[in-house]
């Protein structure tokens, strides 16, 4: 199934797998944590990178939780008495039974008030956790004021907020960043209508064609990848890299092949994108 509703939860031990069975949502411990954590992941791959998590400050320290559309209409993740939430989609609904929650293929879970099946009132794309999937969009909704920020895990046993983040900032020319903490590390540079000035390697044969919207409702870039068979994410991770990799079918891994920042350290001349002379190599790793 791929779908949770009132009357059909996720428990622990259950799975929920999206319609072309590229993307599972269920619970999962990671590295060597017991805590329980609700995520989704690849689901076709022997290697399946957790892309989003949902209570990643409030684990679950046993076997009990239980993902639910509630009678206010939210998504919820509970313990089996349903004493405590850990986790919801927290948005202001009406008592409607026949909301459900429905895992795309996309690796998008959304959330849909009544029997409108067009239309959703929640989406995992709006709040992202460390992760950036093709069809997401990255920015600013200038509607509601929501400006999609990823942010590394502490750890690889904690999915936690983590002391990185990426975002998009419209001080001058709109630019993406990378902050450790509350300082600047390293900068895209500005959009040049086909790539980030900081990034050349975004040509013509770049894996995604990367569209930039700046309109009075949004400004956001999405990245839709040219080859659908192809698999592949942008994390944010805890060393401070953002770093794009995709499924090699053949040496069946996962391969990187663009991240930043590039060591300046190493002589090899890649700190074209970093803020600020005052930076040291320990400041960034």
């Amino acid at each position: 199934m791929d779908t949770i509703t009132l009357t059909q939860p996720v428990k622990d031990g259950d799975i929920l797998v999206s319609n072309g069975e590229t993307f599972a949502l269920g619970f999962f411990s990671p590295g060597n944590s017991s805590n329980r954590y609700v995520g989704i992941w690849y689901n076709k791959v022997p290697e399946q990178p957790v892309v989003w998590v949902a209570n990643r400050d409030r684990p679950i320290t046993n076997s009990s939780g239980i993902l639910s559309v509630d009678e206010t209409g939210n998504l919820v993740l509970l313990e089996k008495d349903r004493s405590l939430v850990f986790w919801s989609t927290n948005i202001s609904g009406v008592t409607n039974d026949v909301s459900s929650a429905q895992l795309l293929d996309s690796g998008n879970l959304v959330l849909f008030q009544g029997q409108n099946r067009e239309v959703y009132s929640w989406q995992s794309f709006d709040h992202p956790s460390n992760t950036f999937l093709p069809g997401m969009k990255f920015g600013l909704d200038r509607k509601t004021g929501l400006n999609r920020v990823f942010t590394s895990w502490k750890s690889s046993g904690d999915p936690g907020f983590g002391d990185y983040s990426y975002k998009m900032e419209f001080v001058g020319s709109t630019q993406l960043f990378l902050y450790k903490g509350v300082k600047k590390i390293w900068r895209t540079g500005s959009w040049m209508g086909d790539r980030w000035s900081g990034i050349p390697d975004m040509n013509t044969k770049y894996l995604y064609n990367v569209t930039y919207i700046d309109n009075n409702d949004e400004v956001v870039i999405v990245d839709i990848i040219r080859n659908t068979s192809i698999f592949s994410k942008l994390v944010v991770d805890d060393f401070g890299t953002v770093e794009s990799t995709i499924w090699q079918e053949a040496d069946r891994k996962w391969v990187a092949f663009w991240s930043a920042p590039i060591d300046r350290c190493d002589g090899s001349g890649g700190s074209i994108g970093f803020v600020g002379d005052e930076l040291s190599c320990t400041d960034i790793y």
